[in-house]
């Protein structure tokens, strides 16, 4: 009986590889991953290897650290993830890392089927940088992007190189201009998120009027900027009214009672995400752009 028994027990060394797979998944980032799981033993190492935990490679949970190092981590990470490239679909950078536009465009360059582009938003990250990322990206289907003065050539590198592109979010106040881009350069735009974004009541209306395949808008706790002086301005009711007509469309209730409204209005639209929660930037309505 004692004998039976113990042919039936396993030990975690010998479990089957989806299992192994199916937890490291759940309960194990990249990094733990790739510096402590796969030196467990063999059978580890070959389901650290699976396809399925390299369709992501999830920055998002690296800050930056001015500290100085003999090499710059984001070099070190890609450099031993070469040999993965092609397997990632999903590439997320914090919102408050710190990378420039050389090491963007170097981990882009190396994973030519991404889907999904999460870039942080900083501003040492300068346009002709973003463009040259997007155009390694010719799959790309959804883009997470800091608003800019001008996204005139951003726009045009996806509207070139990504024909698949379907969805996209802007963390950042949205003008007047930055709609008119938009509308002319992404016109088959599916789903658009402006949450925790302040804008303007005639941008949003230009959105809902002109992109006539939107599907999905979500402007939760967004700041919707109206101008006493404006005698032509839109009614908010005409605004609901227009809205409607989409699949989807996600706003707050109550914004004048929200807490997260009030602070998007306190920050005016350039929300300072390490005074709140943490991970509370990664949050979204639309569950393709949640984190």
């Amino acid at each position: 009986m004692a004998k039976d028994r113990k042919n039936v027990l396993r030990g975690w060394e010998n479990l089957d590889t989806d299992i192994l797979v199916m937890i490291f998944k759940k309960y194990f980032s990249l990094d733990e991953l790739t510096s402590r799981v796969a030196h467990v033993c063999r059978g580890w190492r070959v389901a650290c290897s699976d396809p399925i935990l390299w369709n992501t490679l999830d920055l998002s949970h690296m800050r930056t650290k001015f500290l100085k190092v003999s090499c710059m981590p984001c070099w070190y990470l890609v450099g031993h993830s070469d040999k993965d490239q092609e397997k990632h679909k999903n590439l997320d950078f914090h919102y408050d890392l710190f990378p420039n536009d050389d090491m963007i465009t170097y981990t882009t360059g190396r994973c030519p089927n991404l889907r999904r582009l999460v870039l942080p938003s900083w501003d040492r990250l300068e346009e002709r940088g973003i463009c040259d990322a997007i155009s390694f990206c010719k799959k790309l289907e959804s883009l997470t992007m800091p608003s800019m003065p001008n996204p005139h050539f951003v726009f045009s590198a996806i509207r070139e190189n990504c024909k698949k592109f379907r969805e996209l979010k802007v963390m950042g106040p949205i003008d007047l201009f930055f709609v008119q881009n938009l509308v002319c350069l992404l016109p088959k735009l599916k789903v658009l998120s402006l949450r925790c974004t302040s804008i303007h009541i005639d941008a949003l209306t230009k959105i809902l009027d002109k992109m006539k395949r939107l599907e999905v808008l979500n402007i939760y706790h967004s700041y919707i900027e109206v101008s006493d002086t404006e005698v032509t301005e839109v009614p908010w009711s005409t605004v609901i009214e227009k809205a409607f007509k989409l699949k989807q469309f996600v706003a707050c209730n109550d914004p004048k009672t929200c807490v997260k409204c009030q602070w998007t209005e306190k920050d005016e639209g350039v929300m300072r995400w390490n005074m709140y929660d943490e991970g509370l930037w990664k949050e979204d309505e639309i569950s393709s752009l949640h984190l």
